[in-house]
């Protein structure tokens, strides 16, 4: 029974989600419970468990006697990876994708610069390996497969760096990654300088040179930035 309620509050989400981010319930829109039990055919229950959900998104404001408010788009909590999802789901893909890959390009490169001087023997050795998984996934339309050491690759750089906000950014970046691969916006095998650079990064971080590290992740967000402006014009 847990369960069930669980897929249903699901569902629920999956499609209130997407709907308002793309902007099909605008900014102070209301939402009705009772009307959204009917449309879902899901129990009171249900329905709260998705709003609460929502609201700490800062998605939407549930208030006595008025119902369920659609917030301003600036109260959105932009770093949810749940958020970001949502939004890479619908048409302003292009300009999301954009917003964020800027964000990769301002806290990479300095992510990197820190874990060349920061990463363990231990880190040094998963960064190494992921370089390589990249690089044995990246012929052939093995894009899931890349997919998985490309966000591990930038988890461990995030993580190394030895600062607890940048730290925090790995979700971020994964979803920004993950949306990437499944709404096409890469080309069916990576680009194989891009390969290149995130092994070059990784022998960089493991010999301990910071200016190498960080201007090589910076030509790795510049070379994302080429790829939406031909992909996600």
């Amino acid at each position: 029974m847990e369960n069930q309620r669980q897929g249903l509050h699901a569902q629920v989400l999956a499609a209130l989600g997407p709907a308002i981010t793309g902007g099909d319930y605008p900014p102070g829109s209301v939402l009705r419970t009772d009307e959204l039990e009917r449309r879902f055919e899901v129990s009171r229950t249900v329905v709260r468990e998705a709003i609460r959900v929502l609201e700490s998104m800062h998605l939407v404001q549930s208030r006595r006697r008025v119902g369920v408010t659609v917030l301003p788009t600036e109260s959105w909590d932009m770093f949810d990876p749940q958020v970001i999802t949502w939004r890479l789901q619908g048409a302003d893909r292009g300009r999301q994708l954009r917003s964020l890959t800027i964000l990769r390009s301002a806290v990479e490169p300095s992510a990197a610069r820190l874990a060349a001087q920061h990463a363990t023997p231990q880190e040094c050795a998963e960064l190494t390996e992921r370089a390589m998984g990249m690089v044995a996934t990246s012929r052939g339309q093995q894009l899931d497969g890349y997919l998985v050491h490309d966000i591990a690759f930038h988890r461990v750089v995030l993580r190394a760096s030895r600062n607890e906000m940048f730290a925090r950014l790995g979700d971020v970046v994964a979803a920004v990654l993950t949306g990437r691969t499944e709404h096409d916006v890469m080309f069916t095998d990576p680009d194989p300088a891009a390969v290149t650079l995130h092994v070059q990064v990784a022998e960089a971080v493991r010999t301990g040179d910071p200016d190498r590290a960080e201007q090589l992740t910076k030509e790795i967000t510049v070379g994302a930035m080429a790829e939406l402006d031909v992909l996600a014009p």
